[in-house]
């Protein structure tokens, strides 16, 4: 009886030294999170408060912080926060933003703020592509100077997102170039928080050795840059998944064969990189195993990523998980969500 109270007790201690084991590296690992999305809607520029757009809240908080999500990437607009090139920014626009910055901070909450603009400004009643229509590299720069003067010294930073998905441009139009200077002009006033540098051709994950391998030559006085890649699993990589799970062409494994050449990048470089964006629709559980898998395997190589997306102005959608759903029922990607919370190192 002696032995076997003995064992039992050794057994316990063992048992509690995994779980703290357990814990630690968890702690130390880096955060999955949500996208709040709807500072970004709307395409009448700057638009209406309100009316064409909004900024979330602390109430769009309070569901994920009960999941125990601790990361917010914010997307919002250039346009919004800064009427007239090299301007001053936007007092209410700015407002909004620190307000769910404090809302994210008092709940233990990191935002990641991210410039949602495709390197494109809305100009004279259309999009014009950085570096074309007198829009330029040093306007860019100088706005993502003004915002680190305003958030630099809030400790929920997670990063600024310099750039959501560049795409599409001229062969004249350098990404690595303006990104650079972005990092320059922001180092001139924060020389703490980290970089988040979006992947070229919508920042696919699965193109990025192709489209994305020279960001690697980006330079940081602060060494502190991360990568940012996006991922979806339907064939065209949109996020649409306007067809069925055996027509987009659905595995298991299809996640981690999408985001593997992003990953092993990271590794071989020794980079930090996040997954910005990544979701699947609400209608076929064999998507949920594909995101199980992706997530448990982003999670084992230290990748974390938020889901697109959440937000107070979104309805039923292809891959949304508004809080209700259904007649009050969770969506049933946020059983697999919930699973991981941090990155397993």
């Amino acid at each position: 009886m002696k032995n076997i109270v003995l064992l039992a007790g050794l057994t316990a201690l063992m048992m509690s030294s995994c779980e703290v084991k357990e814990k630690v590296s968890s702690s130390n690992g880096e955060p999955f999170g949500m996208n709040i999305a709807c500072a970004d809607f709307g395409s009448v520029f700057p638009g209406e408060y309100n009316k064409d757009y909004t900024y979330p809240t602390d109430s769009d908080l309070v569901y994920w912080e009960k999941k125990g999500l601790k990361l917010v990437r914010m997307p919002f607009k250039w346009e919004r926060l800064q009427y007239k090139l090299d301007g001053g920014l936007n007092k209410h626009d700015l407002e909004k933003m620190k307000e769910f910055v404090v809302a994210a901070q008092k709940r233990g909450i990191k935002v990641l703020l991210d410039l949602h603009n495709y390197c494109r400004r809305f100009e004279n009643g259309d999009h014009r592509i950085i570096g074309t229509y007198g829009i330029t590299n040093q306007n860019y720069a100088g706005f993502w100077k003004k915002i680190a003067s305003e958030f630099k010294d809030y400790d929920n930073i997670y990063g600024y997102g310099l750039m959501n998905e560049p795409h599409d441009l001229p062969d004249s139009i350098s990404w690595f170039k303006m990104a650079q200077l972005a990092i320059d002009s922001i180092r001139m006033v924060d020389t703490k928080n980290t970089i988040v540098v979006g992947g070229n051709s919508w920042s696919s994950a699965k193109r990025w050795l192709t489209e994305s391998d020279t960001l690697k030559f980006l330079k940081d006085p602060a060494e502190n840059l991360m990568f940012e890649a996006h991922c979806y699993f339907d064939k065209d990589g949109s996020g649409t998944y306007k067809y069925s799970y055996e027509e987009e062409e659905g595995t298991p494994e299809k996640g981690i064969q999408l985001v593997a050449p992003f990953v092993e990048w990271l590794s071989q470089n020794n980079l930090k990189g996040i997954v910005g964006e990544f979701g699947i629709p609400d209608d076929d559980a064999r998507w949920e195993v594909t995101l199980d898998n992706f997530l448990s395997y982003l999670s084992k190589n230290g990748v974390n990523a938020t889901y697109w997306a959440s937000g107070p102005w979104w309805g039923e959608g292809a891959q949304m998980v508004i809080p209700t759903y259904k007649g009050g029922k969770e969506y049933p990607q946020v059983k697999v969500l919930e699973k991981y919370i941090m990155t397993e190192k």
